[in-house]
């Protein structure tokens, strides 16, 4: 698939630039001819002469060779080929790749490529978290970047690791895939989701809390669908026994509603939208004893205050171009209450499951959905396993994220 086709490697500082020398034989292999470009930093990872050998071109740098002051133009390289592959990608690079920041032969050969461009990340889980690398993704991903990391690119190897290089075999099937036309690029590339799962626990003493019984399942589904086809999910989780797989979900554990509150306030407004499916506490005690209550024969009363609503709030700071979902799980008069709820926290659409159906709400594998819209047109589906539900979820979001 790849006989024949032009292909710019770019190679940046990071220690995952090995792995660009496997790529390179790996591409050389299926007969493509590449082209060789490396920044500063990537030649104190790996040499340059490594790498010409095996591409049997000159590996390119500099603006300049300063031996004859050849020049190496960057519109004739952006011209010739037919890909533009980084790997590895820095988060130093991508940030100049976003803010037009020409002061390399790499990122000017960018800025005139009329090729495709793939770009693998790689940088330590501090880095690939931060706000500003996750901005320069999205924007690289909304200019029509196609983002490779472990697990997230068409045919790709499926191995967990927020952060690292995306392996040489997987870069070589997905550009196989694009050049064979059967690359299809995920629906929510370049999109960033909020959201919340389990229930919040309220102390009453160092022992004792207000909770319920929200096992996060519904929730973290919901993550890992979004993920799977493209989005960044920052999942805000109450106290929950479970783990997340896809490399693009940030996780943020709280343990209280105030903690969820305050963490949403923060998050919501950067993001493309939001589903509410945690179950938070309505209230909390007014004090909280700091030492263990001890058991008495003696009646016990707990004067109750209420929480912030979190959904009604983010509702009113939602923004024109966001979407806004919640649940509602309730035990009468259903459509109704759920209905009632989504016009009063400025929802555009509610998932509405009962706790009358067996095999749905808390704890469950399964659940049973009906989404209504403000334009009262409800979607009802059967009982599914919540992976399956989660992904009807996303099939109903996706076309208002995207219109």
């Amino acid at each position: 698939m790849l006989q024949g086709k032009k292909i710019i490697l770019g190679i940046t500082g990071s220690i995952a630039a090995y792995k660009a020398a496997l790529l390179l034989r790996l591409l050389v292999k299926e007969g493509a001819e590449v082209q060789v470009l490396i920044t500063a930093s990537g030649k104190e990872f790996i040499t340059p002469v490594t790498l010409s050998a095996l591409s049997g071109r000159p590996v390119l740098g500099e603006f300049f060779e300063h031996s004859d002051g050849t020049w190496h133009s960057h519109v004739d390289l952006g011209l010739w080929a037919d890909a533009f592959v980084i790997a590895p990608a820095t988060a130093n690079t991508m940030g100049k790749m976003t803010n037009g920041i020409c002061d390399n032969l790499l990122v000017t050969t960018y800025l005139s490529a009329r090729c495709p461009v793939f770009i693998a990340p790689a940088m330590d889980l501090d880095m690939f978290q931060h706000p500003s690398t996750i901005r320069n993704m999205q924007i690289l991903s909304d200019w029509g970047c196609h983002i490779i990391e472990p697990g997230t690119g068409i045919l790709a190897s499926g191995l967990s690791g927020k952060g690292r290089m995306e392996e040489p075999e997987s870069i070589v099937e997905n550009l196989k895939a694009y050049f064979s036309g059967q690359y299809t690029p995920k629906r929510l590339s370049g999109k960033r989701l909020m959201i919340t799962a389990g229930p919040t626990y309220e102390a009453i003493d160092p022992v004792r809390f207000i909770g319920n019984h929200s096992s996060g399942k519904m929730g973290f589904a919901i993550a890992e669908a979004l993920a799977k086809e493209g989005a960044l999910v920052d999942l805000i989780a109450g106290p929950v026994a479970l783990k997340t797989e896809h490399p693009n979900i940030f996780r943020h554990d709280v343990v209280s509603t105030s903690e969820m509150y305050q963490l949403c306030l923060q998050i919501f407004p950067k993001t493309d939208g939001a589903i509410m499916s945690a179950a938070v506490s309505d209230y909390s005690p007014m004090e909280v004893v700091t030492s263990k209550i001890k058991r008495s024969d003696a009646n016990r009363s707990i004067e109750l205050k209420p929480n912030p609503d979190i959904a009604a709030e983010m509702g009113t700071i939602k923004q024109a171009h966001q979407i806004l979902a919640g649940f509602a799980l309730e035990t009468d008069n259903e459509e109704l209450n759920a209905t009632k709820k989504m016009q009063k926290k400025n929802f555009d659409f509610i998932v509405l499951n009962s706790l009358k159906t067996a095999g749905a709400g808390f704890g469950t594998d399964t659940n049973k959905i009906t989404i209504i819209n403000r334009q009262n047109k409800k979607t009802e589906y059967p009982l599914k396993s919540k992976r399956d539900v989660a992904n009807d979820i996303i099939n109903y979001l996706v076309p208002l994220l995207t219109k």
